[in-house]
């Protein structure tokens, strides 16, 4: 159900949501992007080239930021823009990896939009700086 503007106020806060990141999905977003850098899928070339591990795509790992607060609004067509800079890697060993992924809203305007500022980090660590979206509520 799409959230509305009076279930909102400054302050309030989304997640956090963890979502998962497997090698399977790294391979999937790679057809679909057309990202094939070997990079994001095959663990000897990744560590060949000084990474610690497979990594993650940064546009995967902000479209996964996005989709949490896309859920959080009840409608991915509320999100009018997303933004972020990419700080750090996601390591993805073959076992997986998790990023943990929360929200505060930090604005709201007389026409219902909000702005969530959010954090994104894996093991720990911040993977996406100056992240945030604009949600348009009814």
């Amino acid at each position: 159900m799409a959230r509305s503007r009076t279930e909102v106020t400054v302050g309030d806060t989304i997640g956090p949501v963890i979502v998962l990141v497997g090698r399977d999905t790294l391979v999937a977003y790679a057809g679909a992007s057309l990202d094939q850098n070997p990079i994001h899928q095959d663990e000897e070339f990744a560590t060949g080239v000084g990474l610690p591990d497979v990594i993650a795509h940064g546009m995967w790992t902000m479209g996964a930021a996005s989709s949490v607060v896309a859920d959080w609004a009840g409608d991915a067509g509320r999100v009018e823009s997303f933004r972020t800079r990419f700080i750090s890697m996601v390591v993805v060993p073959s076992a997986g990896a998790e990023i943990e992924v929360s929200g505060v809203v930090s604005k709201m305007d007389d026409e219902g939009r909000v702005t969530v500022d959010v954090t994104a980090t894996a093991e720990g660590t911040k993977v996406l700086g100056r992240c945030s979206g604009v949600v348009r509520l009814d």
